[in-house]
């Protein structure tokens, strides 16, 4: 499958700057990675006095407050970054999104205080907020149609990437160590992002034309000698209805400004609908609360392999997953990998929920399953959400707007996302603690059941859809 990836479309000519461009931005989303993976290895040893490699160690309800308040910037850090995007542009946006992310490290070096943990994670937020916001927009148009399930893919792929050595470096490595060997990697991602322009969507919106010719010719690789005249036809095709389309949208936006019709209309409720429900299916299946408390969770099932070595593992099927979704969204659509990922997710958690009831309601020796049973369970629900879910969620969304509210419409649903992951970061230990491993499971294969009738019932196939829709 790698080697059909290797293959496929995204690496010819014409959209290598597409997705060197593409890997430059989403550097900024493999450092968020590593900041998101540090959590889980780490909150066992800050939980204990002897353990903590800081001058504190934390309670459950301090651990608790230290998984969801990366939520609370989040949703700041959606619609400000929003509002900065419309305002100064995309590229602009791209470069202060290191600004959070570079103090996170510094916070976490010089701690203190569990505030200071919590600023840090608050920081994450900011930075993750932003990029949910930011970057699959931009990379939607920059991409061509062709490939632009693939190229978005990237945003999951680096971020999983990000998580899996975060997962490793903070089980194996020094905690005064990781800051150190992290900040610079913010600094990376900006000097990358002076050597691409501003896309040229944005640049008509400004009436900036030969730039965005400019721009259009450097990302379709139409900007050296050798152009065929092919080439240049089906470039000029592009910037002519690329341009008609947004100087038609700046005239109805200059007529009449964004009203609440535009958003009560059929057509972007059902939009809105289907983003609010693909937020709940990002979060309430339980991905995310589980990469937080994967450690604690192999703990509560009583596995036999060490809790940190089976976080690692997940952190890796997490690729794997991804690598499979980059191969098949562009080739099945959005809509046939979201029913098999909230199908899979369902049966997963309810199983895993199945095994949780016999080890502590009915405290059945397990002894025999335990050492593979859990991380193989586990493993299948990471896999095949990441295949739908969490992989394709946003190419939807971006998708499935209306292009007149797509901005607006993006940051309200992303808000929802940061308050859904707040609620369930912040519910998740206490429901294991309240509740018992077996019934938060299957709080979350009944959430993947109502989302999968919704996705089957309801969402449309936006594969080929146009971005000026």
């Amino acid at each position: 499958m790698l080697l059909n990836i290797f293959n496929s479309g995204i690496f010819q000519r014409q959209f290598r700057r597409q997705l060197l461009v593409s890997l430059s931005a989403t550097l900024i989303t493999f450092c968020h990675g590593i900041a998101l993976g540090w959590l889980s290895p780490m909150l066992p040893k800050l939980l204990l006095q002897e353990s903590s490699p800081l001058p504190f160690h934390i309670n459950v309800d301090e651990a608790s407050w230290l998984g969801a308040v990366i939520s609370i910037g989040g949703i700041t850090g959606n619609f400000s970054f929003s509002y900065l995007m419309n305002r100064f542009g995309r590229k602009v946006s791209i470069y202060a999104l290191a600004v959070p992310h570079t103090c996170i490290w510094f916070l976490f070096y010089f701690a203190e205080s569990i505030e200071w943990l919590y600023v840090a994670r608050v920081c994450a937020g900011l930075t993750g907020g932003g990029m949910f916001v930011v970057l699959p927009i931009f990379i939607g148009e920059i991409a061509d149609n062709s490939i632009r399930g693939r190229l978005c893919s990237f945003f999951t792929l680096t971020m999983n990437t990000g998580i899996l050595v975060g997962f490793i470096v903070s089980s194996h490595i020094a905690y005064h160590v990781i800051p150190c060997a992290v900040v610079g990697l913010p600094i990376l991602y900006v000097l990358l992002a002076t050597r691409y322009p501003e896309p040229p969507q944005q640049l008509i919106r400004w009436n900036r034309e030969e730039d965005a010719q400019r721009s259009l010719r450097f990302y379709r690789c139409c900007d050296g000698p050798n152009v065929s005249k092919e080439e240049e036809r089906a470039y000029q095709k592009e910037f002519d209805e690329m341009r008609v389309a947004i100087l038609q949208q700046n005239k109805d936006s200059d007529d009449k400004g964004l009203s609440m019709g535009d958003f009560c209309n059929k057509q972007a409720l059902k939009a809105l609908a289907t983003g609010l429900v693909l937020m709940v299916a990002n979060i309430f299946t339980g991905t995310f609360a589980f990469i937080n408390y994967m450690s604690n969770i192999f703990d509560a099932a009583q596995t036999k392999l060490d809790p940190n070595t089976n976080t690692i593992i997940i952190g890796a099927v997490q690729i794997v997953g991804t690598l499979a979704s980059m191969y098949l969204v562009d080739r099945y659509g959005r809509k046939v990998l979201l029913i098999v990922s909230c199908f899979g997710s369902g049966i997963g958690t309810a199983a895993f929920g199945l095994y949780g009831f016999f080890v502590q309601e009915l405290e059945a020796d397990m002894s025999a399953y335990s050492a593979w049973l859990p991380v193989c369970l586990m493993s299948f629900i990471i896999f095949i959400a990441n295949v739908g879910v969490i992989s394709v969620t946003m190419v939807v969304l971006v998708e499935i707007l209306p292009q007149r509210i797509r901005s607006v419409a993006t940051s309200f649903c992303l808000g929802c996302l940061s308050f859904f992951a707040f609620s369930s970061v912040k519910t998740f230990p206490l429901m294991m603690v309240h509740l018992g491993l077996a019934a938060t499971m299957w709080f979350c294969a009944a959430v993947s059941a109502i989302c999968l009738f919704y996705v089957v019932v309801y969402v449309e196939e936006t594969k080929g859809r146009s971005m000026y829709d």
